[in-house]
């Protein structure tokens, strides 16, 4: 589908640029407007066909999403994902450090509080079975 018919389709000029949310917006607006589960049963085939039409016009413009400069030419935005690179080479262990430290202490402060629950209800609660501790 051409990004002129696309953005007639959405709802925007043909020669307008519009963001990600914008395209976003406006998809949502007429997939909500055309929905075939709003329709009566006779009217159903057409508004599938009209938000299937819809689905493409948005995928279309979503891939290509176009922003203006601050000159007002338009250019495709990049975005970049993932890590850089060089990040976090050397301070892995400033992470990794502390955390078993953490894990360490919460697994010995547990066992501490087991034994004293343990011994506070053998006292309580004193059991005359030669097989149990």
């Amino acid at each position: 589908m051409r990004s002129d018919d696309a953005r007639k389709i959405l709802g925007f000029s043909p020669d307008s640029c519009p963001t990600r949310s914008e395209i976003k917006a406006a998809y949502r607006r007429k997939a909500f407007e055309s929905h075939p589960d709003l329709f009566p049963a006779h009217e159903k085939s057409q508004s599938e066909s009209n938000f299937k039409l819809i689905a493409e016009a948005y995928s279309s413009l979503g891939s290509g999403a176009r922003s203006r400069s601050p000159h007002g030419a338009s250019t495709v935005r990049v975005v970049r994902t993932g890590v850089p690179v060089g990040y976090g080479k050397g301070n892995r262990a400033l992470v990794t450090i502390p955390f078993l430290l953490l894990i360490a202490g919460t697994v010995s402060f547990a066992g501490l509080n087991a034994a004293r629950a343990y011994k506070r209800q053998k006292k309580m609660c004193p059991t005359y079975n030669p097989f149990l501790p």
